[in-house]
């Protein structure tokens, strides 16, 4: 009998000293943030998120406290935590291991952060669930392991998820491929066709981008 594949990520041991992130800007702003060693977690560096958030500023007019916010591959939780220090309305946080889900509840707690929740559940089955009970997002972060494959699955669940107008930030360690030209419109995979890039760029082996549906 085949086994069956997990949707939840791996992170791989990573070696060496004990890393951290810190909060770019808003209530938070300089706090750092722990990186648990035993898990491997790839924080999203401090340089891209800034790049990030000024994006997402900019096309909400700077108005954080009407988002409602989904980080589905949680991790370090330095996206989420970034959204709730900048007055996001609501951040809800997922992550599939409990090492992870208990450091961001510590987080949470230390920070008096009352407008984040934090849940552990199958990012994947967490879309769908939520779906299903009609949430909305106005902003959807997805920072999974790269090289798994969890992009493409992730984005389409990501569509009945969102509020008119939302946002996506997917980051990924490849270009998303979008068509460089019309003609080339054929050539985008079916899970990517019904995004539109509003803003992308590369710094060092991350690529990150800005999505909203067509």
């Amino acid at each position: 009998m085949q086994k069956k594949k997990s949707s939840s990520p791996s992170y791989p041991r990573r070696p060496g000293p004990p890393q951290q992130v810190r909060i770019i800007g808003g209530t938070w702003k300089r706090t750092p943030l722990p990186v648990l060693d035993a898990f491997g977690l790839r924080p999203t560096p401090d340089r891209v998120r800034e790049t990030v958030f000024n994006w997402i500023t900019h096309q909400i007019d700077g108005d954080w406290d009407k988002l409602d916010c989904l980080d589905l591959f949680a991790g370090s939780g330095a996206l989420g935590f970034e959204a709730a220090s900048r007055g996001a309305n609501a951040v809800t946080m997922i992550d599939t291991l409990g090492p992870v889900v208990r450091q961001l509840e510590t987080i949470k707690d230390k920070l008096k952060a009352d407008t984040v929740r934090v849940l552990r559940a199958d990012a994947l089955t967490a879309a769908r669930d939520l779906a299903q009970r009609g949430q909305r997002f106005d902003l959807i972060f997805l920072d999974p392991p790269y090289q798994q494959d969890f992009l493409s699955q992730a984005l389409p669940l990501c569509a009945p998820l969102l509020k008119p107008g939302g946002l996506v930030y997917a980051e990924s360690g490849d270009r998303l491929p979008f068509a460089e030209t019309a003609a080339a419109e054929d050539s985008v995979p079916a899970w990517l066709a019904q995004w539109e890039l509003v803003r992308g760029d590369k710094a060092g082996m991350v690529h990150f981008h800005l999505l909203k549906l067509h």
